[in-house]
């Protein structure tokens, strides 16, 4: 069980790491096509492995008060952080009018509401078989591309279009997750990613937009008999990239284990810092090979400043309309600082008490 916990918290760390990234990386992939294959290489696994990983742990949907528990944990912050980002761009874009509609998902917020609906549509679906439910999801994700109307609208198109993933997910078990660490399966991933990111780099022409799932196919392309093969052919690329991924995640705890613990607040809390960045003119310094390791650099430090304790005390307030975290850590502040002054009174005592006895010598 613990080496489980540490995997999925090492997996959880490290996404949210390549989410941030991937948030900045997109004011760039127009400038380079290095840049715009690397991006659609960490868009081609970092969501799907997200909902795969909730699809995991939501296999205890069927408990008692389990409806309840989502419905605080992701509808309650939805709806606040809806109205705060509505307030934060108002003044960031300078907009003569603050709108809010809770139906239509500001940037990242679709995630909050189609996990939501994941876990309700799991109450049909994990009736069927894995294959029956699998392959039925996906025939509604590939024909639901055809409806002009389903778009972000309460992210209804990243709902269907997402959901077979959650449900890939829902249906793994850990034996199945264990053929994933041997050498030769690791090395495969490797010469995988590399094809990958290679593929992308020579077809430029490829819109990242079907990675996102959340446009019809009117949008991407003339819609066709063609378009529900191409989202079939962008799904096998995820599934592939996504366990090619999942197998070089540690099963080990380290010292970034415990921040895979807080990776909703990094989701929830990233946004701003991505929206002003896009905003600034800090991007203009970030133009060379160089510059974007830093990049990269910047991205996991963000990740690591919102999963720290301080800023998960601050925030699960707002996030959980609770305060354990924010007990947890006044008090152990609270002793640090009393350890503090105890340590200083005895450096002073201990000084002192050589100054008298200097003082004492003939």
């Amino acid at each position: 069980m613990k080496q489980r916990d540490f995997f999925f918290d090492n997996a959880k760390f490290i996404l949210m790491a390549f989410v941030v990234f991937g948030h900045l990386l997109n004011t760039y992939i127009h400038d380079s096509e290095t840049i715009y294959a690397l991006y659609k290489t960490i868009y081609s696994f970092h969501m799907p492995a997200f909902i795969l990983v909730s699809g995991f742990f939501a296999k205890g949907f069927y408990q008692k008060g389990y409806l309840g528990k989502i419905t605080k944990k992701l509808i309650l912050p939805y709806i606040i952080f809806q109205l705060i980002y509505t307030v934060y761009y108002y003044f960031l874009y300078d907009r003569s009018a603050i709108t809010v509609d809770l139906l239509d998902p500001q940037w990242s917020l679709w995630f909050l509401i189609s996990l939501f609906c994941w876990n309700i549509m799991l109450l049909g679906f994990s009736k069927l078989k894995p294959s029956v439910g699998i392959g039925f999801s996906l025939i509604i994700a590939l024909l639901i591309g055809y409806i002009d109307n389903i778009s972000n609208y309460l992210s209804l198109s990243r709902t269907f279009v997402f959901f077979p993933m959650f449900l890939i997910g829902y249906h793994l078990s850990k034996e199945h997750l264990k053929k994933l660490f041997t050498p030769k399966v690791r090395l495969a991933s490797l010469i995988v990613m590399l094809v990958i990111f290679i593929g992308f780099y020579l077809n430029t022409d490829i819109n990242y937009k079907w990675l996102l799932g959340s446009k019809p196919y009117a949008e991407l392309e003339d819609a066709t008999i063609v378009s529900m093969f191409k989202r079939l052919g962008f799904y096998g690329l995820s599934i592939i990239s996504v366990f090619s991924f999942l197998s070089f995640i540690p099963r080990r705890q380290y010292f970034f284990t415990n921040w895979g613990k807080q990776t909703l607040y990094v989701y929830l809390l990233h946004g701003f810092f991505i929206r002003f960045f896009r905003e600034s003119t800090i991007q203009e310094y970030f133009s060379n090979t160089e510059s974007f390791i830093m990049l990269a650099g910047l991205s996991l430090l963000i990740t690591v400043l919102l999963s720290s304790e301080m800023i998960a005390s601050m925030a699960q307030p707002v996030i959980e309309l609770k305060a354990t975290k924010t007990k947890r850590f006044m008090t152990k502040t609270k002793d640090y600082i009393k350890q503090a002054f105890f340590f200083f009174k005895i450096r002073f005592l201990i000084r002192l008490s050589s100054r008298k006895d200097s003082t004492s010598i003939p």
